[in-house]
């Protein structure tokens, strides 16, 4: 199906993309578009594909078939990642903000510079000298979250980033999500709460069995959304 037309110049398309494992299509995409600008968030029950689209476009995995376009080579470079669950070093919180600009040739100065606002963005601060392994959950995802603002990305990709955090470690994030794409970073968000969709879209994509099977702006979807299968998952049916 076609996407939705909205939002700024297009940074990335994708077509014909499709997944396979163990004999079977796990995720079949015939043509996507991202636009600069945009809160996209992909909603679906567990198994629906989300991740999979998610780790495909960002190139963690390699597609059976189809391609991913990107407006320019810098674009393709300037995008980050944000998992469900982190993997951070032994080291302080600052110090896994600085990693990933150290590996890029940040020097080491701009490098610091840049993970301490990046901490301060996602209000952690004070956090910066802690091991950030002893940090709780949801800080220890808002060290992630950092991670990928220190990078400046101009696209970021959340895969469920929020999923296991209380309500004031959310709105934490998803502070930090909105005061970044306030500051132009385009936005692809998984997700299965239907809460968080409605604070964060301006374009939904829904997911079943690793097809988009409606692509709408947020408030459409929400007032009408493109098929039954979307309306059933909005009024909280289980999906088989």
């Amino acid at each position: 199906m076609a996407s939705a037309t909205h939002g700024g110049e297009v940074v990335c398309t994708m077509s014909e993309l499709a997944f396979d494992a163990r004999g079977a299509r796990w995720l079949d995409v015939p043509w996507l578009q991202i636009r600069g600008g945009e809160r996209i968030v992909i909603l679906g029950a567990n198994g629906a594909g989300k991740s999979l689209l998610l780790r495909l476009s960002h190139g963690l995995l390699e597609a059976a078939s189809g391609r991913v376009e990107w407006s320019s080579p810098e674009m393709r470079e300037a995008q980050a990642m944000v998992f469900q669950r982190p993997t951070l070093l032994r080291r302080s919180s600052l110090a896994n903000v600085t990693y990933p600009l150290h590996v890029r040739g940040i020097s080491r100065h701009e490098a610091a510079q840049r993970a301490r606002a990046a901490l301060a963005a996602v209000g952690l601060a004070e956090f910066a000298a802690l091991p950030a392994r002893t940090l709780s959950i949801g800080e220890q995802q808002r060290v992630a979250l950092a991670q990928a603002i220190a990078l400046e990305p101009r696209l970021l990709w959340l895969d469920e980033p929020t999923a296991s955090l209380d309500p004031p470690a959310t709105r934490a994030i998803e502070d930090g999500v909105r005061k970044l794409n306030s500051q132009g970073c385009t936005i692809v968000m998984s997700t299965h709460d239907i809460g968080q969709a409605h604070r964060l879209a301006t374009r939904v994509l829904f997911m079943h069995r690793g097809k988009i099977t409606a692509d709408q702006p947020a408030d459409d979807f929400f007032r009408a959304p493109a098929n039954d299968m979307a309306r059933r998952f909005l009024a909280g049916e289980l999906l088989a």
